[in-house]
C-alpha cells in the first residue's frame, strides 16, 4: 500500500531494531508515519536535549565564572595561590598565564567569551524548553557559532596537553560541558532536518532519534579522560 503522499506504508514488524534493546514507543510511532523523519522532533524530544544542553550550559557558566575570578586574582597578584594550581602538572595559573588563555588581549581572558557563549546557550535551550520552534536560520548560525566554540575548547586542551604540559581543572570541565552542549545543538539541528534536509540526511536522522549519537559523545569524553590519566594520572594521586 501506498499512503497519498506516495510514500510506502511501513509495518512496525518490518522495522529493524536492536532485539537486545526495549523500543522506543514514541520513536517506533514516528517511523510508521514518516519513515524518513521529515518531520520535525515531537517536543518532548525537543525538552529532553534542550534540558541537557541547559544543565551543561550552566556548569560551563560555573566553570567560566571561577576562571575569570582566578584571572583576576592573578592579575593583582601573578603569585597568588589558586585553589586548582594543586602541583606543577595540575595548576590553573601556569595555564592562565599562557598566551593561549587570553587570545584577545592580557586583559581579556578566554573565559569572558564562555561567560557569554553560556550565557547565550542557556537562554536558547530554556527557550526550547519552553516550547520554542527556532527558524533554521538562527539554528544554522547557532550551530556554526558553537561549532567554533567546540573546536576552540578542544584546542585549548590540546595547547595545555602538549604545549603548556598541565591542565587546569575547570577548563577541562569546560571542555567537557562544551562538548554535551555541541553534541545536544547537533543533534536538534540533525533531527529537525536543519542539517541534511531531506533523503540525503534520513539515514543520520534515524540514527540521532535512536539516542546512537550519544556512543560517539561518550566516546570523545572518554578519549579525554584516557588522555588525562594516561599522562597526568599519577599527578592525580
Amino acid at each position: 500500500m501506498t499512503k497519498a503522499s506516495g510514500r510506502p506504508d511501513v509495518d512496525p514488524d518490518d522495522l529493524e531494531l536492536d532485539p537486545d534493546l526495549e523500543p522506543d514507543d514514541e520513536l517506533v510511532d514516528e517511523l510508521v508515519e514518516d519513515p524518513d523523519l521529515d518531520r520535525p522532533a515531537s517536543p518532548s524530544w525537543r525538552r529532553r536535549t534542550a534540558i541537557e544542553m541547559a544543565i551543561s550550559g550552566a556548569i560551563g557558566l560555573i566553570a567560566s565564572f571561577v576562571l575569570s575570578i582566578d584571572f583576576v586574582r592573578l592579575a593583582a597578584d601573578p603569585n597568588a595561590n589558586l585553589g586548582c594550581s594543586i602541583n606543577s602538572k595540575i595548576n590553573c595559573a601556569t595555564v592562565a598565564k599562557h598566551w593561549a588563555a587570553h587570545l584577545l588581549g592580557d586583559s581579556f581572558p578566554n573565559a569572558f567569551l564562555g561567560i557569554a557563549a553560556e550565557a547565550v546557550v542557556i537562554t536558547v535551550a530554556v527557550a526550547i524548553i519552553g516550547g520554542v520552534v527556532f527558524p533554521r536560520w538562527f539554528m544554522l548560525t547557532a550551530q556554526t557559532i558553537y561549532t567554533v566554540g567546540f573546536l576552540f575548547a578542544w584546542w585549548l586542551f590540546y595547547m595545555s596537553y602538549f604545549r603548556i604540559h598541565a591542565l587546569c581543572p575547570w577548563c577541562l570541565l569546560i571542555t567537557v560541558t562544551t562538548t554535551l552542549v555541541w553534541a545536544g545543538l547537533t543533534r536538534i539541528n540533525v533531527r529537525d532536518g536543519n542539517l541534511l534536509p531531506g533523503p540525503r540526511g534520513a539515514g543520520l536522522r534515524r540514527f540521532v532519534a535512536a539516542g546512537n549519537d550519544w556512543f560517539v559523545t561518550s566516546a570523545l569524553i572518554v578519549v579525554l579522560a584516557a588522555m588525562v590519566m594516561f599522562k597526568y594520572g599519577y599527578s592525580l594521586l
